[in-house]
């Protein structure tokens, strides 16, 4: 068969079995990679829904709070980079499992510290074992985002799915917000019932570790099952030429048939990659502020089973966020960053309206803006970890090498992430100092220079 056709001839099939046999895997891949970052946003936002359970009655301070907030940003930073690279280089159904029983185990340890008033015994013993706990937790965290987006786009890699990328992404990156809606509802019923606070972080500990196993099983490569996809015919070829090149130099020895993953040197060489993750840096910061603070912010105006139902709105305003995203800059052919950049420039507007009326908005117009705003943030958050990534992954200087998108997506959330977690640190004190409009404002700069990194980019698609 000729090494042109899309899909190659296994042997075992006709090119029509192996396209039936991955498109009919890809439904079950899109579900247990859902699934799992689903469960790492349930668990990962359970903590910051018992904040002011954790401040008045555990005893921890708003500053401890923000430190560990802090603690956690940054070990997730690091862990993203490092994480896409395991997951290039390793089995990444391996390391999401990894991820997943690491964080339903961390969520215990802070249950156990709860349950002997670790910080009642002994203030420093409690915050040294709660930042201790939360370090780890960020690295297991971290695995669910760059791998799981490898894992996505190996099994997603035929022509159709590549020209629907940006609705395909859009809809399996409603994973977070699903399930940062589904911790703030458990801990609303939670708090509601009058059990205990902390049942809202042992019930998300507990279905992390069961989607654990579950995840292990899953295949993470069509390569696995004998399908030959056009991925695996590049990576072919190249493996050819450089054959064919050693044998005319009269070199001997074994050619490794496997193609290493890609250097975090040639990713970051990869046009624009650099760009998007500082950018991004700058958007997932807004984001977290709202991630982790916006129950605390409407936690001093409303009780709190209240105060989580109406943040949790922000959450579901995220999902059709990146759908939205990803079908506009599909049917634009692929011009994301222009998509990206008007989203932006609406949520600046929203941010500086926050800024001075959000202390005094009633009830029905502050869930009409954390709605809206929710939309604003999910959609260039979404799309440029997910179908951003895979298409830089693809670009040409990658010359057909398979094992580029988790390394790609995890400096991206990584470099994101680092960002992110240096800019938490001023939230504490810029509420407590100057107050919540400070905050605001501080959103709205970090918006616009976000939006201002990505101008070179916005500008060459206008043009095109």
């Amino acid at each position: 068969m000729s090494e042109s056709t899309p899909l190659v001839n296994n042997g075992n099939g006709s090119h029509s079995d192996d396209l039936a046999r991955l498109k009919s895997y890809q439904k079950w891949a899109f579900f247990v990679t859902f699934g799992g970052y689903f469960m790492a946003h349930f668990s990962r936002k359970s903590y910051s829904t018992i904040k002011q359970q954790l401040q008045t009655d555990a005893g921890y301070s708003a500053l401890f709070l923000s430190e560990m907030d802090t603690t956690f940003m940054g070990t997730y930073a690091i862990g993203n980079i490092v994480s896409g690279k395991l997951g290039d280089t390793f089995r990444p159904t391996t390391i999401l499992a990894i991820g997943l029983f690491g964080s339903g185990i961390c969520l215990f340890f802070i249950c156990v510290a709860l349950w002997f008033d670790f910080e009642g015994y002994s203030v420093a013993l409690g915050n040294f074992f709660m930042l201790g706990v939360y370090f780890l937790f960020g690295f297991f965290q971290s695995t669910g985002g760059p791998v799981g987006t490898a894992v996505m786009g190996n099994w997603f890699c035929d022509k159709e799915s590549i020209k629907n990328r940006g609705l395909i992404f859009g809809l399996w990156t409603c994973h977070q917000y699903c399930g940062d809606v589904s911790s703030q509802l458990v801990s609303a019923a939670v708090l509601d019932s009058g059990i205990s606070y902390w049942w809202a972080l042992l019930i998300p500990s507990a279905a992390n570790v069961l989607w654990g196993f579950l995840t292990v099983r899953l295949i993470p490569d069509p390569y696995e099952m004998g399908i030959i996809t056009e991925e695996v015919r590049l990576r072919h070829e190249k493996l050819a030429a450089k054959r064919a090149d050693m044998e005319k130099q009269g070199l001997a020895g074994d050619l490794v048939e496997e193609i290493p993953p890609i250097s975090f040197k040639d990713a970051i060489c990869i046009p624009m990659v650099a760009q998007y993750a500082i950018a991004f840096g700058f958007f997932k910061l807004t984001n977290y502020v709202l991630f982790f603070w916006l129950p605390y912010f409407l936690g001093k105006e409303f009780d709190p089973v209240t105060a989580n139902l109406i943040a949790a709105l922000y959450s579901v305003g995220m999902m059709p966020g990146g759908i939205i995203v990803g079908i506009v800059s599909d049917l634009f052919g692929g011009r994301r960053a222009v998509v990206i950049g008007t989203f932006m420039c609406g949520l600046f507007v929203f941010l500086a309206i926050f800024a001075k009326y959000s202390e005094t908005l009633t009830p029905v117009p502050l869930l009409v803006m954390l709605f809206i705003m929710g939309i604003l943030v999910g959609g260039p958050n979404n799309i440029i970890t997910s179908a951003v990534a895979a298409d830089l992954a693809s670009h040409p200087s990658v010359k057909g090498n398979a094992k580029s998108l988790g390394t790609v997506t995890g400096l991206i959330n990584g470099t994101g992430a680092i960002t992110a977690s240096i800019g938490l640190l001023a939230i504490g004190p810029l509420q407590q100092s100057y107050g919540w409009g400070a905050v605001w404002y501080y959103l709205m700069f970090c918006t616009f220079t976000g939006t201002a990194l990505m101008g070179t980019k916005i500008w060459s698609e206008l043009c095109e």
